[in-house]
């Protein structure tokens, strides 16, 4: 820290050379990342609201009021009226929640104190984190020959010491869905906790659904839910840090609940305690700006840049990893390794992330990537191959 204030002019020219190592999500070239530019409105209001702390509800009541608000709206979307849950830092975050919730309740009404969580192979890094933090143990379920979690593998780990089951809405690395709605069934009839990952899908599989994509339901339709996590810091535009949890039950949130007595609330379920109420009031006004109609736009559109990219590498000869389910691309070039691949695309100047399972090529078509830049892409893939 300097010993005397510096002037504003020569901080804020620091800070722009600094920023200019970013990449820049409008340069189109990050093609690797689950998340986008915030919508302009969503940052705007973001700003009106970055002293809010809603982990003090009580002194900013009408800011608990929209988190509530934008939990209802995205329950509507999930298939339930009255949902109960938070606006939080991100996926990660919703993911430890759930099974912390998972865990506390099992303990409290099963009296499993060294409980264990099938998560499928393709389950994201989170579930590592919370297993770690919550002291439970992580069982694998293994995938199908389609990349999604295998159903018998599923019934197979169940035992006495499950607390709560896993499946992705979206998978992290290919943008799958498991098969939820058999899962949902082994879970209710087994009395286990069934939490569903949708942070990415969660804001483009309704729409999809509605405009006639022959998706899978996932959503709290399916008696056997008990949670789901969904980001609208992802598909949602909202700034981040914005991530969702949303659970069937009350009972979910109080089991994990804490003494608070200092603040204006006497329990507290989140594990942040300070949470900026921006991230609620700048979700609830893009899901208000955009609707229905808006995200349904956007959703195809994406799709749509899906289907170009897809047609594109197959037409020069890369191997696809899957036929794609929602906007995500993993391909292979025919003869080349993957990691030497990824190397000569990062420089052209592409920010391309690779899949561990299997190992490929994956391209996130968000919002910020145009189908001029895919172009762009593919006559550089063109040049390689």
């Amino acid at each position: 820290m300097d010993d005397k204030p510096v002037d504003k002019d020569y901080i804020l020219n620091e800070l722009n050379e600094i920023h200019k190592l970013d990449y820049n999500y409008s340069d189109g070239r990050i093609l690797g990342s689950m998340c986008t530019e915030a919508h302009p409105f969503a940052k705007e209001v973001y700003c009106k609201f970055l002293d809010t702390n809603l982990g003090d509800p009580g002194l900013f009541k009408g800011t608990k009021l929209i988190e509530n608000k934008v939990i209802k709206s995205i329950g509507e979307l999930l298939s339930i009226d009255e949902p109960y849950g938070n606006i939080v830092t991100g996926g990660t975050e919703a993911n430890i929640m759930a099974m912390r919730a998972a865990r506390n309740h099992a303990r409290k009404y099963k009296g499993i104190h060294d409980g264990e969580i099938i998560v499928p192979a393709s389950a994201h890094f989170s579930f590592k984190k919370a297993a770690d933090m919550l002291n439970l143990k992580i069982v694998e379920a293994e995938l199908d020959e389609n990349y999604r979690i295998d159903i018998n593998s599923v019934k197979n780990l169940i035992s006495d010491k499950t607390v709560a089951i896993v499946a992705i809405a979206g998978t992290t690395e290919l943008g799958l869905i498991d098969p939820i709605e058999e899962i949902s069934k082994i879970a209710f009839e087994n009395n286990i906790y069934f939490h569903v990952d949708a942070a990415f899908g969660g804001f483009s599989i309704p729409f999809l659904r509605s405009m006639g994509f022959d998706l899978p339901q996932f959503d709290f339709s399916l008696e056997g839910v008990c949670s789901i996590t969904v980001d609208p810091h992802k598909m949602g535009l909202a700034p981040i840090p914005a991530g969702g949890i949303l659970f069937r039950k009350e009972e979910y949130l109080d089991v994990m609940a804490v003494d608070s007595p200092y603040l204006t609330v006497k329990t507290q379920s989140t594990i942040v305690g300070t949470r900026m109420g921006a991230s609620s009031a700048a979700t609830y006004a893009i899901m208000k700006y955009l609707g229905k109609e808006g995200y349904s736009k956007l959703a195809e559109q994406l799709m749509d840049n899906t289907k170009f990219l897809k047609e594109g590498l197959e037409d020069l000869g890369y191997e696809l990893v899957c036929e794609p389910e929602l906007n995500i691309v993993a391909f292979n070039h025919p003869n080349m390794e993957t990691n030497v691949l990824a190397q000569k695309l990062e420089d052209l100047g592409w920010k391309v992330s690779v899949s561990k399972c299997p190992v490929a090529i994956r391209i996130v078509l968000m919002n910020h990537i145009k189908k001029s830049h895919l172009k762009e892409l593919l006559e550089d893939l063109k040049e390689i191959i």
